[in-house]
């Protein structure tokens, strides 16, 4: 293997780790906020929007790690993952109104919840993974 090849790798699995930390350190403060102002720290409006704060920086620098390793890719992977971020952001405008008028119009009877959505969204895009690179690969 090429010495150019090998940084490339290497550069490509620490950009990887880095996204890994940075969205598991993201669901562990979105976890905090949701859960903390019940359990932790009694509806407390301070501590809560402190951490809601420290989850939306979470979130931004989860985004600019997502970013940093789509730099790593090549054409062919960008161009899968592009194709798939595009249909699953239009399945899930489509379906997520649609859900959202099934919940206003009381056609359904519980209330349309934002996690469905987001476990559609990651579904999704998975799904839309798998399709691309057996297309392209």
């Amino acid at each position: 293997m090429s010495n150019k090849l090998y940084k490339m790798k290497a550069a490509r699995k620490k950009r990887t780790l880095q996204l890994a930390l940075w969205t598991w350190s993201w669901v562990a403060t979105l976890a905090i906020a949701t859960f903390g102002p019940k359990f932790i720290w009694d509806d407390n409006k301070v501590l809560t929007t402190l951490a809601i704060c420290t989850n939306l920086c979470n979130g931004i620098l989860m985004i600019l790690a997502n970013r940093k390793l789509f730099d790593q890719y090549d054409e062919l992977e960008r161009k899968i993952h592009l194709e798939a971020m595009g249909f699953t952001l239009g399945a899930a405008v489509v379906v997520g109104l649609s859900y959202s008028l099934l919940d206003q119009t009381n056609i359904i009877r519980s209330d349309a919840e934002i996690g469905f959505v987001v476990m559609f969204i990651g579904i999704t895009y998975m799904v839309s993974l798998l399709v691309n690179r057996s297309r392209y690969l």
